[in-house]
């Protein structure tokens, strides 16, 4: 059996493979710049798709896409944004209506993949979900701007409470009661109660000289029992919370991680206009939302946005953040009832879809293999 020729030696392994590459089936400048909401600080975003070399495509390496560190340039393997686009995925159809002077390469077979083939009511539950995702994002920031956590991480003890009878029904810090009693930690016992998890008999024995093991170590993830001597009587009995110990070990974490990663350009921004959301993800949100409302009522891909006024000032902080909720919520009751009287069918058609696809890949690897001097880049 007779295979046609390739170029064995090709391959595409960083997305710094893709530039001026012949394997490119479109590179698009997106973002920001596409929608039309571009400001001067704003980057400059990629996306685009490309097909794998034969060698990796039949091989081992098949890879779904490629990106840079920060996500901000995105090409997508041709079968992944196929399959992507069946979906109606937001990101992916960006690519079937971008602006011309956003478009920096366009192979002629991407003629295959007409935004007709792929449109359909799907478009409502991936654009409004997504829409509904970025409303989430945009306040799920305001913990975090309004409950900075501290650089230093709580102990142990912090989560202690001590009861007892000078506490009558109640309980006190075990920081207080140390410092009341004028007990060092390090002289103090515990022993477990049974049947009561996290409970445990506090005894108090500094003529012991250290024997026992104290409550807790400066770096322990919990506290410590001690072997008690015979007749030691408890001074009461201590309560440790490991579950909210748990839960601030988790959300220190997750704060530290948040502060070291974030935009910080963004999170000033933020902070700035004084509503505790992330703005531009309220932008975004009504963006797809609009983008959404093209679809059923005009059956296009509107990519450059015809109100940057209105989305820049949603970014500017100009609206309270309920408000913008409720006015997303009315528009998602408006474009579902648009998408139920639209004439777009249920879902893509699967089979004309994948013929689009294989013809595309076939004839772009027979492009290929004719170029008897090898892949040149256009």
């Amino acid at each position: 059996m007779e295979f046609p020729p390739h170029p064995k030696t090709e391959r595409i392994d960083r997305i710094e493979d893709l530039d001026d590459s012949p394997w490119r089936l479109i590179d698009c400048t997106s973002g920001s710049q596409a929608y039309g909401t571009a400001l001067p600080t704003s980057d400059v975003d990629r996306k685009g798709v490309f097909v794998l070399p034969p060698n990796q495509f039949y091989g081992l390496t098949l890879m779904p896409q490629l990106q840079d560190e920060s996500h901000d340039s995105v090409m997508y393997e041709l079968g992944r944004f196929v399959e992507l686009l069946e979906k109606n995925n937001p990101n992916l159809m960006e690519l079937l209506g971008m602006p011309p002077d956003c478009v920096r390469y366009r192979h002629p077979l991407f003629d295959h993949f007409p935004s007709e083939l792929f449109l359909s009511k799907l478009s409502f539950p991936s654009f409004a979900g997504y829409a509904q995702a970025q409303i989430k994002r945009a306040r799920g920031l305001n913990k975090k701007i309004v409950n900075p956590v501290e650089k230093k991480r709580k102990e142990v003890l912090d989560f202690c409470h001590v009861t007892g009878p000078a506490e009558g029904a109640g309980s006190v810090p075990v920081r207080e009661w140390l410092a009341r009693e004028g007990v060092a930690a390090a002289d103090c016992g515990l022993a477990s109660v049974t049947h009561m998890p996290r409970l445990y008999a506090l005894f108090v024995a500094p003529e012991l000289g250290g024997e026992l093991r104290g409550i807790a170590t400066a770096d322990g993830n919990d506290v410590r029992t001690s072997s008690i001597p015979k007749g030691l009587e408890p001074v009461g009995y201590l309560a440790f919370n490991h579950d909210a110990y748990k839960r601030h070990l988790r959300e220190h974490r997750e704060y530290w991680e948040w502060v070291e990663k974030r935009n910080d350009a963004r999170y000033q921004g933020t902070v700035e206009h004084g509503k505790n959301y992330d703005a531009k993800n309220m932008m975004h949100t009504f963006r797809l939302l609009d983008m959404a409302e093209d679809i059923a009522r005009e059956g296009v891909i509107r990519v450059r946005r015809p109100n940057r006024d209105e989305l820049l000032a949603i970014r500017r902080g100009a609206f309270e953040y309920e408000d913008l909720v409720t006015r997303a919520e009315s528009r998602l009751v408006t474009i579902k009832e648009a998408f139920d009287a639209s004439a777009l069918p249920d879902r893509p058609d699967h089979a004309a879809v994948e013929r689009a696809l294989v013809e595309v890949r076939t004839a772009f690897y027979a492009e290929r293999a004719t170029d008897s001097d090898g892949p040149k880049a256009p």
